[in-house]
């Protein structure tokens, strides 16, 4: 199945073991997180079942399509900040930094699986094509799980644009496996970096905790990072997958403040605080890394946990203000500058307003 994508072998396997995050032992070997889970991030004892995450009871879901907006009229014109980005759903950012753009973990696909039939399905379609968006500089891959790496948008990407992808070390053998010329791929281990070749931006890898695999049989063998993408006059966090970490704190101290934080949200649960954030965590990472303006991602897209589906956002507007964060929640597809500091607007409650006007009826649930 050449969704599963292909396992790294010669030099590429060569470099992976070469890593400080890589081990080899009697068991099995891969990469792992280096920081020890913190006492309380994680509760086994409410460890939800395979049953309970298909078809979990109770869980809300989206009456009706979320609102959304074309951007291609403003991406016509460059940002006055020079700093923009637009939500495009789940991880799914365009960051239009300085004159260039980059694009992280790009999904167009209708379900986060290997499969076209089962898995995770999206109750929100993308707000354009991705035959729409505007040349690219850079494409960011945190990892290589399926909401976060799809093939068939790896597939269309390479055949759309000349664009270089960014990744973490082992992810490059995927893509190359689905037509990204090798050329065209860099892979990073954590605190190393990529510099354009004819710009000046550079993109980092750094820490995060979370973990990789696309079948039962490839768990860890690939590495997991969060990104950093910055230019002489801009600097963006990208968390990619993460549970709370300390390293945050050495992010900051390594690189400074930043001027945007994507940070995941969604598709949370107490049993993995370990590997995700949550919106109270999230907040508590932004704190860590020194502030800047919270865009959430990870969320109003795919249904992947047991909350539902707004829970996140509702946290975070309940829970920001008190943790003194400055949030940017714009609507999908919303092009927005943090520099011009745009007051939250609850939108994700306009499709349950809608329903209870009777205007509109129910979605079918994913799965």
């Amino acid at each position: 199945m050449k969704s599963l994508g292909k396992r790294a072998a010669g030099e590429r396997l060569a470099r992976m073991r070469a890593s400080p995050r890589y081990r080899v032992t009697d068991t099995g070997e891969g990469f792992h997180n280096v920081h020890p889970i913190d006492p309380g991030l994680r509760d086994r004892t409410v460890r939800p079942s395979v049953t309970e995450l298909l078809r979990p009871a109770g869980r809300r879901l989206p009456s009706a399509p979320l609102p959304a907006v074309n951007p291609l009229e403003t991406w016509a014109r460059r940002p006055g900040s020079g700093l923009r980005a637009t939500w495009l759903g789940h991880s799914t950012v365009l960051i239009e930094i300085d004159g260039l753009r980059v694009l992280t973990d790009p999904v167009w696909a209708q379900r986060a699986s290997p499969l076209q039939w089962l898995g995770p399905q999206r109750f929100q379609p993308v707000p354009l094509g991705l035959q729409a968006l505007p040349p690219l500089d850079a494409v960011v891959i945190s990892h290589d799980h399926y909401d976060h790496l799809d093939h068939g948008t790896i597939r269309e990407l390479v055949a759309l644009q000349q664009v270089p992808f960014i990744t973490s070390l082992g992810v490059g053998a995927h893509l190359q496996a689905w037509g990204v010329p090798p050329e065209r791929i860099v892979e990073l281990d954590w605190w190393e970096h990529w510099q354009a070749p004819a710009a000046e931006l550079r993109i980092h890898a750094a820490p995060s905790q979370h973990f990789s695999g696309r079948s039962l049989r490839d768990r860890n063998a690939t590495l997991w990072s969060s990104l950093v993408i910055e230019t002489p006059r801009h600097r963006v966090f990208f968390s990619g997958d993460t549970g709370l970490t300390p390293e945050y704190a050495r992010i900051r101290e390594h690189f400074g403040g930043f001027d945007l934080v994507l940070l995941e949200v969604g598709a949370h649960h107490p049993s993995w605080g370990d590997i995700h954030l949550g919106p109270e965590n999230a907040l508590k990472a932004l704190q860590l890394l020194g502030g800047g303006t919270l865009l959430p991602v990870h969320w109003g897209t795919f249904s992947l946990a047991l909350h539902d589906w707004d829970e996140p956002a509702e946290v975070l507007l309940a829970q920001g203000p008190v943790a003194g964060a400055q949030l940017l929640m714009p609507r999908l597809g919303q092009a927005v500058e943090p520099a011009h500091g745009e007051p939250v607007q609850p939108w994700w409650r306009e499709t349950d307003r809608a329903r209870r006007r009777g205007r509109v009826g129910h979605a079918p649930a994913p799965g």
